[in-house]
């Protein structure tokens, strides 16, 4: 669990670090400008980081399922170099849809000016700007990515069941409370997520505008990362433990008196 939650804790530093600093700083500066291939590369990375993130949480999901739900096989179905082959398995498979978009969006001439309206480099904006009909390459792409999106979803929601049917046998109430407090905020970020994003990537022209897009943008983009080390984290009673050990060291520090002259 706490390898895979390392690999969630980078990919959920890299998507947010990816987008909102350049955001922030363009606000701060009153500035709006991004350059050709600095908007290609925050395309690219931000995909990577936001599919590799997905695919992960997908085989979390498993990961706990086989942890609660057939734990005497566990070291059999998932050892070590399973862990590792599954988390390099998603950064791979991250790296290759992230650049999939990228030479795909990027390849296509845009004729429609240079503004997008959004507070990073999305694909939809980018499409927008396109005056080839060759963005029905990308827009298929999108289809097939949220296809497997939803069904990285269905999975995540079968693992999830099977993980609940075993949690209402716990004769303890207090376990089930526990079991129930981590997977229901995981699955509602999740669920958010894939909702918002594809909303933002699918829906029709005549229902978009700037605000929505907005929204919608930084639901799925900023939401999700910012709120899974809350869930994944602050649930655990040794990091919790040790958090409150901290905030009592720094209360305890009393600051030395002082004079002025």
């Amino acid at each position: 669990m706490y390898f895979f939650l390392l690999n969630l804790s980078l990919l959920d530093l890299g998507s947010i670090s990816t987008t909102l600093p350049k955001a922030m700083a363009n606000s701060l500066w009153d500035n709006t400008n991004i350059s050709y291939n600095k908007c290609a590369a925050q395309l690219f990375f931000f995909a990577f980081f936001i599919s590799a993130e997905f695919y992960l949480l997908t085989i979390m999901s498993y990961d706990r399922y086989v942890a609660i739900c057939k734990p005497l096989h566990y070291g059999t179905l998932l050892g070590s170099r399973d862990c590792v082959h599954m988390a390099a398995a998603a950064w791979g498979t991250g790296f290759l849809t992230a650049l999939l978009h990228t030479a795909n969006t990027f390849s296509l001439p845009l004729c429609q000016g240079n503004a997008l309206n959004q507070f990073f480099c999305e694909i939809p904006q980018i499409l927008k700007l396109s005056c080839s009909h060759s963005y029905l390459r990308e827009l298929g792409l999108i289809v097939v990515s949220v296809f497997l999106g939803s069904c990285c979803f269905l999975f995540m929601v079968v693992s999830y069941v099977e993980i609940f049917r075993a949690v209402l046998r716990i004769p303890s109430e207090q376990g089930r409370h526990k079991a129930f407090s981590t997977c229901l905020p995981h699955l509602a970020v999740v669920s958010l997520f894939i909702s918002t994003a594809i909303f933002a990537y699918l829906k029709p022209p005549s229902i978009s505008s700037p605000s929505l897009d907005l929204l919608l943008s930084f639901l799925y983009s900023v939401v999700p990362p910012a709120v899974n080390p809350l869930i994944y984290s602050m649930r655990n009673q040794v990091l919790k433990g040790s958090l409150r050990k901290q905030l009592g060291i720094f209360s305890s520090h009393k600051l030395p008196p002082f004079s002025c002259k």
